[in-house]
Order: structure tokens, then sequence, then C-alpha cells
């Protein structure tokens, strides 16, 4: 009976260090403002439960984390051409739907405000308090000419590849896509 005991423990032990820890891993890939709302929006809610956050930001969400008011030099042709059309940070991000050029982005904005809504400056602000993790993919910035000296400034910010992602959501009890 004793052996059957210690076999149990044994197996209960490799069980727990094969469950996933209190973590919600996210990867964020949409750069439009209503889908990165949401995202941080359960990032700050997921930490109020206790979870440990890491947001990934890869492709067109990589954008939203310029920031405006660095300026980087020497970048090549293809580079400086990405620069230009995609969004220069989060203030410029545009809705998923009903953009209408640019007068639903306003619109949604200015209901926000009335609502007593956080802005997207400040669910980040937030989620740095809080903290948050992100991480932005290096092999997206390198596609898309970004370097690092033009993102913002975030307390738990790192750039990293996949595999780093891969391993947080392998440890994470919630993982998702945005």
């Amino acid at each position: 009976m004793q052996n059957e005991i210690d076999a149990l423990k044994k197996q209960l032990g490799r069980l727990q260090e094969t469950v996933p820890g209190d973590k919600l891993t996210m990867v964020i890939f949409s750069g439009e403002l209503d889908k990165i709302m949401a995202a941080m929006i359960i990032a700050n809610g997921a930490t109020a439960m206790d979870l440990e956050v890491t947001l990934f930001f890869t492709f067109w969400a990589t954008a939203a984390l310029r920031d405006p008011g660095k300026k980087v030099r020497g970048k090549d042709l293809m580079s400086r051409m990405f620069g230009r059309m995609l969004p220069n940070g989060r203030s410029k991000l545009r809705l998923s739907k009903m953009n209408m050029m640019g007068l639903g982005t306003r619109m949604l904005k200015r209901l926000m405000k009335k609502k007593n809504v956080m802005s997207l400056d400040e669910l980040f602000q937030q989620a740095g308090e809080l903290g948050v993790k992100i991480k932005i993919c290096e092999m997206s910035m390198d596609l898309m000419g970004f370097k690092s000296d033009e993102m913002i400034d975030y307390p738990h910010l790192e750039y990293c590849g996949v595999g780093t992602f891969l391993i947080a959501a392998e440890e994470s009890k919630i993982q998702l896509f945005v």
C-alpha cells in the first residue's frame, strides 16, 4: 500500500510541474485601435485577477509601440517607406471597422472621454504600473524597418524572437491572439 501511495505522490509531483501557471500570454498582431485597446483592457483586467501577463507585439501591431517624438536616422529606403505608411504611435491608430476616413476614430475617442473610459495611453500607463510585460518581435521590427531607438519607453519592454513568446505561452494557462 505504501508503494502505491509513493507512486501516486510521485505522479502528482510530475503533473504539478507540467500544469501551466497563473499566466496569460497574448499575441498582438493587429495594428488597429479597437483591437489593441481590447488587448490592453484584457491585460489590465488579468493582472487584477493576479495573472502574470506577457504581450507579444508582432507585425502590424509593432507600429503602435513607436514613439512619434523619437527620430531615427540612417534607415534605408524601404524602412523609410514603411515608416511613412504605418502609424507612428498609438495616437495615429485607426479603427478596424467604421473608420470613415478617421471620423469614426475621432467619434470613438470623444465618446470614450465622455463616458470616462480610459484612453489607450492611460491603458498602457496602467499596464506598466501593474507589471504587464511587452515583448516586441525582433523579426517584425526588422521587416518593418523599425529600430529599438524609436520605440516607446515602457518599464517592462523586451525585444525577442518567437521562441521567447512560445516558452512564455507554454507556461501560461491562457493564450490569446488579437
